[in-house]
């Protein structure tokens, strides 16, 4: 049986997106440290020790097909800047989630973030034809929950108790989405974004 997520290089114009390896594993330990970023507990960021792990674990699961990680590299630098990825993919429903993503300090707020989305939904709306694409975050990442709400995805819902965090805490995960019927008024957002950004 063929798998549904394949290897795949994205590009826009400030990054590239593609998928994540060993030869990742230095330059995604500078990321994370850019901020020291595993310091906020309600993120997925490794510590610099874990980023080897980090990797592995990553690889496993785009393995078994539930997920396509890719590291974020910088295409003015030709750096790593950190990690986002396909993940809870359900081929036969067409439907997976974009997260577990992380940028260093020093490239947050600078239209990164805006571009990988659009290229990430993009390539999920258009080319591996999802029906819709979840967003989750921890109820306590603020940033993150108004970042999702402003690429254009509607809360869903909140799943109460639902996960352990890295801490060990019981957290709350803010549920969001983006429909197929909804991805071009979205992408005509984002492109608006990016052409002010820009």
């Amino acid at each position: 049986m063929s798998k549904w997520l394949n290897e795949v290089a994205l590009q826009g114009d400030l990054v590239r997106l593609e998928l994540l390896d060993n030869k990742h594993e230095d330059g995604l330990r500078r990321a994370v440290q850019d901020g020291n970023l595993w310091e906020l507990w309600y993120t997925s960021s490794p510590h610099p020790d874990e980023a080897a792990a980090y990797i592995q674990t990553a690889r496993h699961e785009y393995e078994a097909d539930r997920s396509l990680p890719f590291a974020v590299i910088h295409k003015a630098s030709d750096k790593v800047i950190g990690t986002t990825r396909y993940m809870n993919a359900v081929a036969q429903n067409k439907r997976l989630e974009i997260g577990t993503t992380w940028y260093a300090q020093s490239f947050q707020r600078t239209g990164i973030n805006t571009e990988c989305k659009f290229l990430l939904l993009q390539y999920a709306f258009e080319t591996l034809d999802c029906i819709a694409v979840e967003f989750r975050t921890h109820w306590y990442n603020f940033r993150s929950r108004a970042a999702i709400a402003r690429l254009g995805a509607k809360q869903d819902g909140v799943l109460r108790n639902h996960s352990f965090d890295k801490t060990g805490n019981i957290r709350d995960t803010v549920v969001f989405s983006i429909l197929r019927s909804e991805w071009k008024v979205v992408q005509q957002s984002l492109q608006f974004k990016m052409n002010k950004t820009y």
